[in-house]
């Protein structure tokens, strides 16, 4: 579902698979997002409404949250370089169902196939890239991966706009497939067999260790952020053409404005990750509300809504390092499952908030209201987070700026 100002090739230290395991990322990153850019290409194209096109994101987001944990269970105890390499091949295959698909139910379907990897690509995945680095680099490994999410959001969603804006929304979908097949294999030569053994452990320990209520409620952080970012995202395009006053032609270039957001969210979330982990997550949350409440009022400005759609990158994917790090933190021993229902919850909030953002498109009050709608089911995520350090500074019996743990 990756922060700061430097590139991550300029990062010292870092592993070839890190980047391996971006590209996986790039890849699912793009598919997942890049119907948003193609909404109303769909829409006319298989004669459904914007709200029901919409449906694909909340599709995709509920295969994401149902796939990964049954498919991270079922998968515990293989090699976990085999593993990746096994979902991206799901993946591939059900980007090329969407490109086939010759009504809009089978494009659902095949949109819930290619999302049942996602969820444990992403889990396992983070599981892997913290096995290659110290301690104290885990939260900027863990964003060096969700980066290639950030760069398919920089180039592969407004690429993938522009190709379905001049030559079909299905020619997206094919560039895609090979997307998936070149990932495959850069996986297959540069992640390490071993770093690729899974610990198999029971179930029962599995449930229990994702039972802890840290690591639920670190879950429902990230449903109720990502409800807040997606309420917005899925309508960026009608917000900026109905709204904003935008040109069709225009909403590519703006995409890739928030993509350089999220790039620079990213990196900046896993730095402050690295440092302190409760203050990061506190403060991504209430600067993604902060965003999300100021840009309702500068819909009508077209300069001050591409800067604020910048910001909303920043601001969204700031709190993604921080999120994935709390959850594996809490975990204990089942950490590729609870990093894997993290993948799902993210998925979760993304379904939740394309079906309210329908609601209020369909329904009412509209287009413009989305963002002061977005920014209200966010608060609550950090009412989560503020529960989680009340719990956290309780069980210690100590108070966060006391005890650092507290803070970690």
């Amino acid at each position: 579902m990756e922060p700061l100002m430097t590139a991550p090739s300029s990062r010292p230290g870092m592993p070839l698979a890190l980047y391996a395991l971006a590209a996986g990322a790039f890849g699912i990153g793009t598919t997942e997002f890049v119907i948003m850019g193609l909404l109303m290409q769909v829409a006319a194209d298989l004669k459904v409404s914007i709200a029901t096109a919409g449906l694909l994101i909340s599709g995709y987001a509920l295969g994401v949250f149902v796939g990964a944990p049954i498919l991270t269970v079922a998968t515990g105890r293989l090699p976990r370089k085999l593993v990746l390499i096994g979902l991206m091949a799901i993946f591939t295959v059900g980007n090329l169902f969407c490109a086939l698909a010759p009504n809009y139910t089978v494009l659902l379907l095949a949109r819930v196939i290619t999302a049942l990897a996602h969820g444990t690509f992403f889990g396992v995945g983070a599981v892997v890239a913290t096995s290659l680095v110290p301690t104290d680099r885990k939260a900027s490994a863990i964003s060096i991966m969700f980066t290639g999410l950030t760069i398919a959001t920089l180039l592969g969603v407004p690429a993938g706009a522009w190709l379905g804006l001049h030559f079909g929304w299905r020619s997206t979908f094919w560039a895609v497939t090979a997307i998936g097949v070149i990932a495959m294999i850069v996986i297959a030569v540069l992640v390490p067999a071993s770093h690729d053994n899974g610990k198999g452990i029971a179930l029962r320990e599995e449930v229990r260790a994702i039972s802890n209520p840290s690591v639920l409620l670190g879950l429902l952080m990230t449903v109720l952020g990502f409800a807040g970012v997606f309420t917005v995202f899925t309508y960026i395009q009608p917000m900026l053409t109905e709204v904003t006053g935008f040109a069709e032609s225009a909403v590519s270039p703006i995409l890739l404005v928030f993509g350089v957001g999220l790039i620079a969210g990213n990196l900046l979330g896993g730095k402050l990750a690295d440092r302190k982990l409760m203050p990061a997550l506190l403060s991504t949350l209430m600067a993604l509300i902060a965003v999300l409440l100021v840009m309702t009022f500068v819909l009508h400005s077209k300069w001050l809504t591409v800067a604020f759609v910048g910001l909303l990158g920043i601001a969204a994917f700031a709190t993604v390092p921080p999120l994935q790090l709390w959850v594996l933190h809490k975990a204990n021993d089942a950490q590729s499952l609870a990093s894997s229902l993290n993948i799902g919850a993210f998925n979760l909030g993304n379904a939740l908030g394309a079906w309210l953002g329908g609601v209020v498109v369909a329904h009412g009050p509209g287009l413009g209201a989305l963002t002061w709608v977005a920014a209200f089911v966010t608060f609550f995520g950090l009412l989560m987070a503020l529960w989680a350090r009340q719990r956290e500074n309780g069980a210690l019996g100590l108070p966060a700026h006391i005890c650092p743990d507290a803070q970690a």
